[in-house]
């Protein structure tokens, strides 16, 4: 049977649950159907990771960012019908795998992303024909006189304008979900929040308590009166996401100057925090101090991480590689050292330990590869340990001195209104009347 090695989405380690479910298509019809670029097959928009694996694997091309194409379905046509009419190299940019071994054994994969003008204006088009759409339904939200609901907190009702409502929750509640001009889908928002409340569930942690007085007081005292930042739920209630390709929601809670009421009584004594643990390459062990984590590597397992580094010379790149490359070896049951293949992990790590494979590594040329830049594990906390020498190390505090320390920008709210896409189409339409 043929074996398939390739890695197609990101990896986590347990201790951070990935739910699939908080990824949202932003307001796109959920019934469209996506279809390959090259043959006949399709997949509903919401299995998009279904036709992502198709292309990768039978077409070996891969397409960036997906999440930020505003329309996907449209896009996957256009690029169908342009394949079409010329060949794919004529687009995408060419990836040669295994660059440096035999002719026979490097195979070629196409990248399709907006490094290409075409694509680059495809996708903006995309975007503003979306934006379009979002800002004529946040205009109906807008002049809707018919607006009724209650406050979610205290049960005062509210008419004519949502406005009303949200600067209430905000002003009365300590409670802000942004301002009202960013936010469009209005009642869909608050349905959400609101089904949430009703299920005895947090709104920024995301618990579930057992009784609704048991949640406000946990609310209220750990001032999780906000939403939780990391859920995608909520990305398609903001205008902002809609405005700037790769801009998030998170983005407008900066905006709102409103201050929040301080309760000197907020007890914080029942807060946990939660450190990152790095993870052992061969095992499940975790732990907090990466000390221990290579103590624990060496004395169970007989890798010496450190001792590798300082024998083959490697610098901080090459270790990144050499971690990914065991990662992913041991994450698809195969000796790193002789590259047979096992039925489960347990006797992958029986072999190498029985062989003595645990500190043999092939040839550089191996896993000194391009695609092991990319982390096996996107939480591998291990990767954040690595550096350049022991000198490197034991220099940090003395050489941190003579080394200029250059803040990121940050972004001029000004500036960002006056490139954004919503500035150009408002202009448009003013010409265009």
């Amino acid at each position: 049977m043929h074996r398939i090695d390739s890695i197609l989405e990101p990896l986590s380690f347990p201790e951070q649950t990935v739910d699939s479910s908080n990824t949202f298509i932003l307001q796109c019809p959920r019934n469209e159907l996506l279809v390959c670029l090259f043959c006949s097959e399709s997949a509903p928009l919401l299995q998009k990771d279904v036709l992502l694996k198709h292309l990768l694997l039978e077409h070996k091309l891969v397409i960036a960012d997906v999440k930020l194409i505003a329309d996907l379905p449209k896009y996957m046509l256009y690029w169908k019908g342009r394949f079409l009419e010329q060949p794919v190299k004529d687009f995408c940019s060419v990836i040669k795998t295994n660059s440096t071994g035999p002719v026979e054994k490097q195979e070629d994969y196409f990248l399709l992303c907006d490094v290409l003008p075409e694509d680059r204006i495809l996708r903006e088009k995309l975007q503003q024909k979306r934006l379009e759409e979002v800002l004529e339904q946040q205009q109906k939200e807008r002049d809707d006189s018919n607006f009724h609901r209650l406050c979610m907190f205290c049960s005062e009702e509210f008419t004519g304008n949502r406005s009303f409502l949200l600067n209430h929750m905000a002003r009365e509640h300590s409670f802000s979900i942004g301002l009202p001009d960013n936010i469009v889908y209005c009642n869909e928002f608050l349905d959400t929040l609101q089904s949430k409340l009703d299920n005895l569930q947090c709104l920024y942690c995301e618990k579930i308590f057992r009784d609704k007085t048991t949640l406000k007081d946990h609310m209220r005292k750990k001032a999780h009166r906000r939403i939780n930042a990391n859920n995608r739920e909520y990305d398609r209630f903001y205008v902002i996401n809609y405005l700037e390709l790769g801009k998030t929601w998170e983005e407008v809670q900066s905006e709102d100057d409103r201050e929040l009421v301080d309760d000197e009584n907020d007890d914080w004594s029942d807060w946990q925090s939660h450190p990152v643990s790095a993870v052992c390459l061969f095992c499940d062990h975790q732990s907090e101090t990466m000390d221990h984590i290579y103590t624990h590597m060496k004395e169970t397992h007989g890798f010496d991480l450190h001792n590798l580094k300082t024998e083959l010379n490697l610098k901080f790149y090459q270790q990144v590689k050499l971690v990914n490359f065991i990662r992913r070896h041991i994450h698809q049951n195969r000796c790193y050292g002789c590259q047979e293949n096992f039925d489960s992990r347990a006797d992958v790590l029986h072999h190498i330990m029985a062989k003595g494979h645990v500190m043999k590594l092939p040839e550089m040329s191996i896993w000194d590869q391009p695609q092991y830049f990319f982390p096996t594990y996107e939480n591998d906390a291990l990767l954040c340990t690595l550096s350049d020498s022991d000198e490197d190390e034991r220099d940090e505090t003395n050489r941190s001195e003579d080394i200029p320390v250059i803040a990121e920008d940050i972004s001029n709210l000004k500036i960002l209104k006056q490139t954004s896409v919503l500035n150009q189409l408002l202009k448009h339409r003013g010409s265009s009347c």
